[in-house]
């Protein structure tokens, strides 16, 4: 996989004590976007799974992974490969994401590694950052069009259900 970097512990990319993996590549290109550095699809360096799960497991404080950006459903084949393993862990996955839901629901109709990144997802952070809709006071996400999606429930239940357990 093709990543900017990673974080080792983080408590601003989504719940608890965090690993966050920062995707390389990204096809939005939003104005204002917090990690532009992420945007060329030829930066960052090759990481294996083997190593970043190796890293991962070295701190027991860890709640959950987030995959961040760029766009990690650029490569949703090698980080839904990473999230099954990590989920065998007991760990959960928050997915930031330029596509909405309902964007990546459709893609995953005809792509089953969108699927099953999908799938793997506990929490969705969606939709691309709206510099013009910018909100320093919501936690976890940058504009106010974002939204934190539970996955599982949006999924159980056939409509789109917010994330609450904050």
């Amino acid at each position: 996989m093709r990543i900017a970097g990673i974080i080792r512990e983080s408590i601003v990319d989504g719940p608890g004590m965090r690993f966050v993996i920062f995707a390389q590549g990204c096809p939005h290109g939003c104005p204002g976007c917090h990690n532009p550095q992420t945007h060329d699809f030829e930066g960052g360096f090759d990481a294996d799974v083997t190593s970043i799960m190796a890293e991962i497991e070295k701190n027991p404080l860890i709640r959950g992974v987030t995959f961040s950006g760029g766009e990690p459903f650029s490569q949703a084949g090698e980080f839904a490969d990473l999230a099954a393993q990590l989920k065998t862990k007991g760990l959960d996955i928050m997915t930031y994401s330029g596509y909405t839901f309902e964007e990546i629901s459709r893609r995953a109709q005809t792509r089953s590694d969108w699927k099953r990144l999908l799938e793997h997802t506990d929490i969705l952070a969606d939709g691309p950052f709206m510099e013009s809709m910018k909100d320093l006071t919501l936690r976890f996400r940058g504009s106010k069009n974002q939204r934190l999606i539970d996955v599982n429930e949006t999924m159980k239940n056939n409509f789109i259900t917010e994330y609450r357990s904050l």
